[in-house]
């Protein structure tokens, strides 16, 4: 028995069909005049009354408020796209889209469904067979390949102004990040700042924490730096279970102050003695652990994130260590600059000329904040593209080439 409620509606048969193609046909019709070089922006306003202008597909899709089943089926055609691919996201919705209008007249010629989805899997086959013969081979020594890749991904963004000079960091930045493992695409981290040109966007080989020291008597940078990555707090212990303690004289106030910086000195010392020129810390710095890193010349951040913590481990070379009695020298990373600068109007912390960077920032500029959220989502696509050619190995012809051949061999 299935209960539906009052306003409900239950349809079947050749209705549902003609709903369901009708529902996904109306997906690929909204994003379709976005497609190509000469494609439309278009403005999103969603029900808090914010606003959106951007004429990437995923993104006005995930916007969107759908309902419809077989309508969401779509939108999942174009999140798969992105997931996999990294761009091209337009341009699955509008050909499933096609598909389902092509297959509603073959379903008015009496054509059986079945027939018509075996059919379209015999013809992926076809097109994967001849894209497999059109693919040319590319690898990570074919730069100019690689830069025309990145830039065409650009095409039609908000970033096309300037897509040259972008296409060159982007590839700067995946070839960076690249090892045996492959390319994890999440090691090139990007720092938005609104003010100055699109063209004034940078790539730093190294990482840049959205934080600032702790103390304004530590150095604001620190050259040839051992860094220290700790994953606690610099703070006394607390007790895991509730406790009170009643002083009876000043004298024993006094020694469990000194006891508490007793051991806040011990850790600082730890820190020295592993030889740390720089810590950063993911939770918090007692007052008076700052003065005495201070006071040693050693640079300290606190409540780093666990995402920065670990490009930090990446591009430094360090480990992360939860507990300071287990620090050592070889526990610690290096990094030839590390300096707290103004970037944007805000202080931020610089760690560069790192040997062989395996985590890089990307620093993008923009007027406005969404011509840099437009750059932004450019990039993302840019940097999927050229992850996901370095490895296939492969790259096809670009401007339908390959897609009119096989048209002329059918």
């Amino acid at each position: 028995m299935i209960v539906l409620s009052e306003d409900s509606q239950r349809t079947s048969g050749r209705d549902a069909q003609s709903m369901n193609i009708t529902a996904g046909k109306a997906v690929a019709e909204s994003v379709r005049t976005t497609l190509g070089p000469k494609g439309m922006d278009k403005m999103l306003v969603d029900s808090s009354g914010g606003v959106v202008v951007t004429n990437d597909g995923v993104t006005i899709l995930k916007e969107m408020d759908i309902d419809h089943p077989a309508a969401n089926m779509i939108v999942e055609v174009s999140e798969t796209q992105e997931d996999e691919v990294g761009d091209g996201t337009t341009t699955a919705v509008v050909i499933a889209g096609e598909l389902l209008d092509q297959a509603e007249e073959l379903l008015d010629s009496d054509v059986h469904a079945t027939t018509i989805a075996q059919g379209y899997r015999q013809a992926a086959e076809k097109a994967k067979e001849t894209l497999e013969e059109k693919a040319i081979d590319v690898t990570a020594e074919d730069r100019e390949t690689l830069v025309k890749i990145a830039s065409t991904a650009m095409t039609g963004k908000g970033a096309e102004s300037a897509r040259e000079q972008l296409a060159e960091l982007v590839v700067d930045a995946v070839l960076a990040v690249r090892d045996d493992d492959g390319i994890d695409t999440d090691n090139v981290s990007v720092e938005k700042v609104v003010g100055g040109s699109i063209d004034n966007s940078e790539l730093v080989e190294g990482v840049i924490v959205d934080k600032e020291r702790v103390d304004e008597n530590m150095p604001y940078m620190v050259e040839d730096a051992n860094v220290a990555l700790f994953d606690g707090a610099l703070e006394v212990k607390e007790t895991e279970i509730d406790a009170e303690v009643n002083v009876t004289d000043p004298d024993q106030l006094q020694q469990f102050l000194d006891q508490e910086e007793k051991q806040l000195k011990e850790m600082v010392d730890q820190l020295k003695d592993a030889g740390a020129d720089v810590v950063f810390v993911g939770d918090g710095i007692d007052d008076m652990a700052q003065h005495y890193l201070a006071k040693e010349g050693i640079l300290a951040v606190r409540r780093a994130k666990s995402d920065d913590l670990k490009r930090l481990a990446r591009s430094t070379g360090g480990r992360v260590v939860s507990s300071l009695d287990d620090i050592e020298s070889d526990d610690l990373g290096f990094a030839g600059n590390v300096a707290q600068k103004d970037i944007g109007g805000d202080e931020r912390i610089f760690v560069e000329d790192v040997e062989e960077a395996k985590s890089v920032t990307l620093i993008l500029r923009g007027g406005t904040e969404h011509v840099v959220d437009e750059v932004e989502r450019a990039i993302d696509d840019s940097l999927g593209v050229v992850r996901t050619t370095l490895n296939d190995g492969k790259v096809l012809p670009g401007g339908g080439a390959p897609e009119t051949e096989l048209a002329l061999e059918l």
